[in-house]
């Protein structure tokens, strides 16, 4: 990897950190979802960043892909609250998550589990090494304080303006596998649950432009490329002209557990790898 790329995702990764830090901090009982969301987009744009995509705000069995469209919703007390956020330089991304319990404790030890296995998972990720021995750790972390990992979820390889560039990192020792080579930049992302660890689709509030069929899609194109964008972002535009765009529906744990969520974006290196979102 050249300096220039690598400085690009060390940028875009110092942008994500103090983001996702501060965000956490104003996630309180009674304040809207679409406050800190919009805070966590303007924030990255005002320290200089670029939205890689919608500030995913989901909460307790909504496991990911949930952003608010009006300002109804409120967090309460007791929410387990994911926040996934992404920031990019020129294309090259920043993918980073943590979890946040809303005014008590009681999820405390499912947070923790979610956080030790993505710390351990990145202590596993170098050269060489296979997909499923980085989701190996992460499964045995998980399962070690008593719960067990969403296994449909996963991390993913990132490349310029692309998101989910092909290879998966699994939340478990899973018998595909893949083989990690030294500059691949990954983002890996544990989630944990005390229930089924299955998944079901919900409601779908984000989209990406895949192929310009309408013109509709080809404003969209221009605006966005092939990144993610809700669909509070573009209020002149109907259901109609979303048609055909691809959808990202809400992921739900299916018994209706509590869901963590812990994300950091690796560059892989040959006897470890550099996170950049710390």
């Amino acid at each position: 990897m050249n300096e220039y790329i690598r400085e690009h995702y060390l940028e875009a990764g110092k942008i994500a950190a103090v983001v996702l830090k501060e965000a956490g901090s104003r996630i309180k009982e009674d304040v809207t979802l679409l406050e800190v969301a919009e805070y966590v987009e303007n924030r990255i744009k005002d320290l200089g960043g670029n939205i890689a995509f919608p500030c995913n705000i989901s909460i307790n069995e909504i496991a990911s892909h949930y952003t608010p469209e009006d300002d109804i919703p409120r967090f309460k007390r007791g929410d387990v609250v994911k926040i996934d956020i992404g920031v990019h330089i020129e294309g090259y991304i920043a993918d980073t998550a943590n979890t946040v319990e809303v005014a008590t404790g009681h999820h405390s030890k499912l947070i923790k589990a979610c956080e030790e296995a993505l710390d351990n998972a990145i202590l596993s990720v170098r050269d060489s090494v296979q997909t499923r021995t980085v989701g190996k750790v992460i499964e045995q972390t998980i399962k070690k304080h008593g719960f067990i990992p969403i296994k449909q979820l996963t991390g993913h390889s990132l490349e310029q303006y692309i998101l989910h560039s092909g290879m998966s990192i699994p939340n478990y020792g899973s018998m595909f596998s893949q083989k990690i080579k030294k500059d691949m930049v990954f983002a890996i992302e544990p989630f944990a649950t005390c229930g089924s660890g299955n998944i079901r689709y919900g409601k779908q509030h984000i989209y990406a432009a895949v192929k310009a069929r309408t013109a509709a899609h080809k404003k969209i194109s221009e605006r966005f490329g092939t990144l993610p964008f809700a669909r509070r972002w573009v209020p002149e535009m109907n259901m109609d002209d979303l048609k055909g765009l691809r959808e990202y529906f809400e992921l739900i744990e299916s018994s209706g557990a509590m869901v963590a969520q812990s994300e950091h974006t690796v560059i892989v290196g040959e006897g470890g790898c550099e996170v950049t979102t710390k």
